[in-house]
């Protein structure tokens, strides 16, 4: 790990913020301040590039899981532009974790995500 790792924690953080933003000024709001503008989110379920269609994703995801919230699970490491980690999503009444997954994100020089790659690691049957 690099010795300066605080642009990989910050972006970190607010990819978090935009991901558990409620609402949807709230969520534009979070996630212009996470993505460059051109940037991108891709999973086994999604590709979408721009803050809308970003917005979306995330939006449908929140209407998908009511009551959950998504949490780091582990430490965050990163290098150069590169950001890795784990996450999980939480049941906020009973703290159960049905979903997890892994991110590797890159980030532009005003440590805005330029492009996600991310990773389910632990889905529901049926979901």
């Amino acid at each position: 790990m690099s010795a300066n790792t605080e642009p990989q924690h910050s972006a970190a953080a607010r990819y978090f913020e935009a991901w558990n933003a409620t609402g949807p000024e709230a969520r534009a709001k979070a996630v212009a301040a996470a993505w460059a503008v051109d940037g991108g989110y891709t999973d086994p379920l999604a590709d979408v590039r721009g803050h809308e269609r970003i917005a979306a994703v995330i939006a449908a995801a929140r209407e998908q899981f009511p009551g959950f919230v998504f949490r780091p699970l582990g430490a965050v490491d990163g290098h150069h532009d590169t950001v890795r980690f784990s996450w999980e999503l939480v049941n906020e009444a009973d703290g159960s974790a049905p979903v997890a997954g892994s991110d590797v994100v890159t980030l532009d020089e005003d440590g805005r995500i330029t492009r996600v790659l991310g990773f389910l690691d632990r889905v529901p049957a049926g979901a």
